[in-house]
């Protein structure tokens, strides 16, 4: 998988438990948004994510996509009744003591909904001081497992591990006698991936094994020929860093490309051009890329800021969320969260659904391709797969 997402998306799979929960209750954001409490006070949301740092690019996204989701939750009034929408804006830059420190002066402000957490890292440690402050907290891209059921008190706008890693399992049908190999450097970031995916595809019947390379290695044809001579039924790519070019250009030049179904996750479109000619022979699990979708909601989107990119639907669904809590909660956090629990809405990817046990973000995700080559690479999906086809297992809330 490219540069972060897959270091974010396979972090905690081995943790997640069995058992599935349906929700229920359907609505739109943009019912009549009457909005409790004080009437003529504004409704304080801070967002905390990351301006700058390593995920800076993750951020921006994420800032556009509530920007225009606000805009087209609220039909274009910024308010909750009369009530405007006050946000407020500050930067972790990807350092969890940052935004725990932005946490808390937001709350000792009085702002009672949260927003944000681009890294994982991040989003673990907010999440405990939402609860102990009783204030809602909606994390944003950070992918971590251990965000979902983490308390009553935190949901998510974005997919989870278990998401990517049960659509990479799609792309082998049953995994029942099937081989599959995992090609990931050494170091704790390749051994949570070979681990996730022994636990979720592994666990359903396939043989999992790996090719492991160190992080500093530059010549990949011995890894490449260990690859081919394992004749998996799926290869799983886990790779982060500069090396990434020279990578693909080796696994396609020794014909590993050609050999057998080799699947990877969809970054960023600036990562694009890292796939090199080896990019129309890769299959993708994608979280979302621009025309994924044809919803009211993307389409509103994609008026905003024209092409759509990976975390754009994270923002959008975050704003959709804290319209709704504003608008049936008013002040008061529990009943947001009540509100926000078990609840049904249409979202750029599709009918996205709060379960209401753990607060996982039941939604779409997609396989695709690309065609072309370099910049000029376009994104088409194969196949969608509905929030129930990928839903985690559910887990027990923790608090």
């Amino acid at each position: 998988m490219t540069v972060r997402t897959t270091r974010r998306a396979f972090l905690s799979a081995a943790t997640m438990m069995a058992a599935a929960l349906a929700a229920t209750a359907c609505g739109s954001p943009q019912d009549t948004a009457t909005g409790g409490g004080d009437s003529a006070a504004p409704v304080k949301v801070g967002l905390v994510y990351s301006q700058s740092g390593a995920l800076a690019s993750y951020g921006k996204q994420y800032i556009e996509g509530f920007k225009a989701g606000l805009d087209f939750a609220t039909k274009g009034t910024g308010k909750v009744g009369d009530r405007k929408i006050e946000l407020t804006e500050v930067d972790d830059a990807g350092d969890p003591a940052k935004a725990v420190s932005a946490a808390k002066d937001l709350i000792g402000k009085g702002t009672k909904i949260i927003a944000g957490s681009t890294a994982s890292g991040v989003a673990l440690q907010v999440a405990p001081i939402a609860a102990q402050n009783k204030v809602l907290f909606i994390s944003g891209p950070a992918a971590t497992d251990a965000v979902t059921g983490a308390n009553k008190y935190t949901f998510r706008s974005g997919r989870q591990s278990y998401q990517d890693v049960v659509t990479a399992k799609s792309f082998i049908g049953d995994p029942a006698g099937k081989k599959v190999v995992v090609f990931a450097q050494d170091g704790a970031f390749g051994d949570a991936n070979e681990a996730a995916v022994k636990t979720v595809i592994g666990g359903a019947g396939a043989t999992v094994s790996s090719v492991r390379a160190p992080a500093s290695a530059t010549e990949f044809t011995p890894f490449a020929s260990q690859i081919k001579a394992a004749k998996p039924d799926l290869l799983f790519v886990a790779w982060a860093g500069t090396t990434a070019p020279a990578m693909w250009q080796t696994l396609d030049q020794q014909g590993v490309l050609s050999s057998t179904t080799v699947v990877t996750g969809l970054d960023i479109r600036a990562s694009w051009p890292t796939f090199g000619a080896a990019g129309a022979k890769i299959s993708f699990l994608s979280h979302y890329f621009d025309g994924a979708s044809d919803t009211e909601a993307s389409k509103a989107l994609k008026a905003k800021v024209n092409t759509i990119d990976l975390f754009h639907p994270d923002g959008f669904a975050a704003a959709q969320m804290v319209v709704r809590a504003a608008q049936e909660g008013g002040d008061d956090v529990d009943k947001m969260v009540t509100a926000l629990e078990g609840w049904s809405f249409d979202g750029v990817k599709g009918k996205m659904t709060i379960r209401a046990a753990d607060h996982a973000l039941l939604q779409p995700m997609f396989q695709a391709k690309l065609t072309g080559s370099g910049t000029a690479f376009t994104a088409t999906a194969q196949k969608s797969l509905t929030g129930d086809e990928t839903a985690p297992p559910a887990v027990a809330m923790k608090g």
